[in-house]
């Protein structure tokens, strides 16, 4: 039996071991622990035409990475279509539970006798988050979010990930762990809130929940909209040169074609129509590239969370 002298013990003992540190997401995605790691996503795909138009015209444009789909809404077979053909688009789900605007609606797949908790008088969505608050909705609200990824999924989406319109499930701690288990059962990454944000709410632990089933997301999620038409340009670059090094980010947009059917539907056209213009300019994209930026899309979380490994880099987004 080997003896250990007190001199080595006491020496052993005055240096705990050290744990080897853990990769970081950005690490194991495949960069350099400093890299500056980016998602720009466009909300709201297939909530109109309009909507249609201008999120395909980011999208090919390369800038914007990535895309969700409202399933309900009307132009979503279109917004499909488009899925289908183009398999090189990103598309996650926008899972929707609000139907926010006053003259343009709509309601839950499962329809009213389904999930009653989740419908206003007229059999629409409430217009906002926190009318679905309450004791019963979140089993209702948890059965039409995976009928509305099925039927994407039906519809011949490769899903990429998940969201939430509105921020509806992520607002509520219950509503937002409930929307991770969702992620985790199809195995989709999905937007989440930084620790700090959760923090505030006392819901950090909800970012634990999402290790423990293996669902991947931004460490950054980035808010709002520049503060005007005028100064879009200088707010999205101030932005996005500003993001912080060895995390991954996420900002998102909304998007939209200059036509009567956009402003007839929203409020925001403008702002959606800027958005457009401003991220479908070839020259954003080499201007985010020189500037050092990494962008990729949810498919890499995805395929990280799935296989355990990097995806092979992409040549760019953009097909045009």
């Amino acid at each position: 039996m080997r003896i250990i002298v007190p001199a080595l013990l006491a020496l052993l003992l005055t240096y705990p071991l050290i744990a080897e540190e853990k990769p970081s997401l950005v690490e194991r995605l495949g960069f350099p622990k400093d890299a500056q790691v980016l998602i720009i996503n466009a909300d709201d795909y297939g909530m109109n035409h309009a909507t249609n138009v201008g999120t395909e015209r980011v999208l090919k444009a390369g800038a914007v990475t990535s895309a969700t789909v409202m399933v309900p809404c009307g132009w979503f077979p279109a917004a499909a279509e488009f899925a289908r053909n183009n398999p090189q688009a990103n598309i996650g789900v926008h899972t929707t539970l609000t139907s926010e605007w006053r003259r343009y609606r709509w309601g839950p797949l499962l329809g009213c006798s389904e999930v009653p908790e989740l419908c206003d008088e007229m059999g629409y969505f409430f217009p906002d988050v926190f009318s679905i608050y309450g004791l019963g909705e979140i089993d209702q609200a948890d059965r039409e979010l995976r009928a509305q990824i099925d039927r994407a999924l039906a519809a011949g989406i490769d899903v990429t990930h998940i969201d939430s319109h509105m921020g509806a499930m992520q607002y509520s701690p219950e509503y937002f762990e409930r929307y991770i288990r969702i992620a985790a059962d199809y195995n989709l990454p999905c937007r989440l809130a930084s620790r700090d944000m959760l923090e505030s709410v006392g819901a950090d632990g909800l970012l634990d929940l999402a290790e423990e089933l293996n669902v991947l997301g931004p460490e950054v999620l980035y808010m709002g909209d520049p503060p005007s038409l005028e100064v879009t340009e200088e707010w999205f670059k101030e932005r996005i040169s500003n993001i912080p090094a060895g995390k991954v980010s996420e900002m998102y947009i909304h998007c939209g074609a200059d036509t009567p059917e956009m402003f007839a539907t929203t409020g925001s056209a403008r702002r959606r129509i800027a958005d457009t213009d401003f991220f479908s300019d070839p020259a954003i994209l080499e201007w985010i590239l020189e500037q050092g930026i990494e962008l990729i899309s949810y498919r890499e979380l995805r395929h990280l969370q799935q296989t355990g490994e990097p995806m092979p880099r992409v040549d760019g987004y953009g097909w045009e």
